[in-house]
Order: C-alpha cells, then sequence, then structure tokens
C-alpha cells in the first residue's frame, strides 16, 4: 500500500536509533539467489477454511485479535488461530455478529479455550464489539465485496469503519502509516482461497510486510537492520519499548523499508517481481523456528 511504502521510506531516511543496511540486502539477496522458499498459507494445518463467507469472518475476527502474545510466553498465534477453528468447528454461529458484540473476557477465553486472562485481555474485547455490523450487515464477506478486488480499497475500507486497525503512529512531527493487522487480512484472505473468490485483488503487489516484532528480529539477525546501542541493549534485555517511541517506530518501518529495497534488488538483478507477502511468510516462518531471538516488547493492540 502505497500510503505505508511512503511512510517507511520517509522514517527510514530520518531515523536516529535503527539503519538499513544496502550492503547487508545485497548479501543475503545474492545467498538466496533472488528467491525465497515458497511457505504456504496454513502449512502448519491450524486455521478454519470452508471456502465460503464463514472462512472471511473467521479471518477477519483472528486479525481482529492478532495482536500481543509475548507477554504470556506459552501464548502464540497458533493458540489463537486454533482456538478460533475449534470454536467454530463446534458452533457454526461462534463468530456471528450478535455474539461478537456481546463477548466478555471471560467468554473470549472459553472461546479460545485459554485458561487464564489475555495480554490486554479488555482491548481484545473491545476491538471484538466494534460494529461490523453496522456499516456490513454483520458479515466481513460483505466488507470484502465492497472493495471490488482491489486490496488497497479493502484496506482503506477497514480503517475507515474499524478504529482498532487504525495503525498509524506520528512521528518527528509526520504521520506514519504501518496497517499490519489490515494488511494481513488481505494476505490471509489471499493466501487462503488462493487468489480467487474472496482473495482475487488485482493489486495484491501493492501490499507490503507486516510489521510486528518477528520480522524486525529476523532482519536484525541477517544484520540488513542495525539497532543503535542503547536500544540494542533494551531489546537483549528485555525491556520494553514504549508505544509510538521514536524506537518502535523505526523498528517496524524500517522493516518495511529493507524488504521494500530488497524487491527492488531482486527484481534489478534477478529480474523476478517478488511479492512482499511471499517474503514476509519466509522472514516470519524462520522467525518462529528461533524463537530465542531477541525482539522489541511493546504493549500494542497493532501487531
Amino acid at each position: 500500500m502505497e500510503a505505508v511504502r511512503a511512510s517507511a521510506a520517509w522514517v527510514a531516511s530520518r531515523s536516529s536509533h535503527v539503519t538499513v543496511d544496502l550492503q547487508e540486502i545485497e548479501k543475503v539477496v545474492d545467498q538466496i539467489q533472488g528467491d525465497v522458499p515458497k511457505v504456504e498459507w496454513d502449512y502448519e494445518g491450524i486455521h478454519y477454511f470452508d471456502n465460503g463467507p464463514l472462512t472471511v469472518q473467521y479471518l477477519f475476527v483472528l486479525d481482529a485479535l492478532n495482536f500481543c502474545f509475548w507477554p504470556d510466553k506459552d501464548l502464540s498465534y497458533d493458540h489463537l488461530a486454533s482456538g478460533l477453528k475449534s470454536a467454530l468447528e463446534k458452533d457454526k454461529n461462534a463468530l456471528d455478529s450478535d455474539r461478537l458484540q456481546n463477548y466478555t473476557g471471560p467468554q473470549l477465553r472459553q472461546l479460545l479455550n485459554w485458561p487464564r486472562p489475555l495480554p490486554i485481555e479488555e482491548e481484545r474485547v473491545r476491538l471484538l464489539h466494534e460494529e461490523l455490523k453496522r456499516s456490513f450487515g454483520g458479515q466481513a464477506a460483505n466488507l470484502v465485496k465492497s472493495a471490488g478486488n482491489s486490496a488497497a480499497t479493502l484496506i482503506e475500507l477497514i480503517t475507515r469503519h474499524f478504529p482498532g486497525f487504525r495503525d498509524h503512529s506520528l512521528y518527528k512531527g509526520h504521520q506514519v502509516f504501518l496497517y499490519k493487522r489490515a494488511q494481513i487480512f488481505v494476505a490471509d484472505l489471499w493466501g487462503a482461497f488462493k487468489g480467487q473468490n474472496y482473495g482475487e485483488f488485482h493489486d495484491i503487489n501493492s501490499i507490503t510486510i507486516f510489521a510486528d516484532y518477528i520480522v524486525p528480529a529476523v532482519l536484525r539477525e541477517l544484520g540488513v537492520l542495525k539497532y543503535g546501542s542503547n536500544l540494542s541493549c533494551s531489546i537483549d534485555s528485555n525491556s520494553e519499548i514504549v508505544p509510538g517511541s521514536e524506537e518502535e517506530v523505526e523498528i517496524r518501518a524500517c522493516s518495511i523499508y529493507a524488504v521494500e529495497k530488497m524487491r527492488d534488488l531482486i527484481s534489478k538483478k534477478f529480474g523476478k517481481q517478488l511479492l512482499s507477502i511471499d517474503i514476509d511468510l519466509w522472514l516470519w516462518s524462520c522467525g518462529v523456528q528461533n524463537m530465542a531471538l531477541s525482539h522489541h516488547r511493546t504493549l500494542s493492540i497493532y501487531y
């Protein structure tokens, strides 16, 4: 999405705590020979899929809640995805909009089969209560249809109607758009439906990576991202990074910018047009296979 790309480039050009190492990007690109291993959507087998509107509803709820797992060392994205899948398999109406608007924290835990309070649980419940029904008849599928097969339009609709998806910050007096969860909803649709039906987008290449806390850690491990000494110390000591701080915005924006430079270099050197989605899946899968990597810790509803 152009607003995200432009924001990321703006931050990267003014960054004080994070540097994108272009030489290391070239090394990585040469090492992978301009390609990344194909990581299939749902390679873990943890997602609900029925090839219809209920899958769209499932993905929308999943991505509304897809943030901030790290405070509970036993909790992960897999628990969220598989918990919602199990709930739907038991009760096809579990994610109806009327039900979503009335869930409490304990009921959400029960839905996910999770034994204790979730991190930022009150915010997760609040986001479930955002009114899908008011504008789209309670159906996420109607939201997707309204976008006319445009990823950029769908993101614009999501961020217009659902405040919980408005992932932006103020950085050095400039508004920065990152839109991790809105973009990942598009990517999940595209991956689940294999680019067809609800997952057909003529501009899927407009999507950037999804700036979370795992992908930046992998980019740092690859040498692509370099952190200043104070930031490195904070991350390696598991200190929390304040949401909306310069450090946090730079980590996320520079990750997006770095992968965009990687895409550009792959196109230039190897003539291949990779999607940011595919690069993100590759980096993310590397990260979840090496959870010993130090990552930044920020209490945020956006990732």
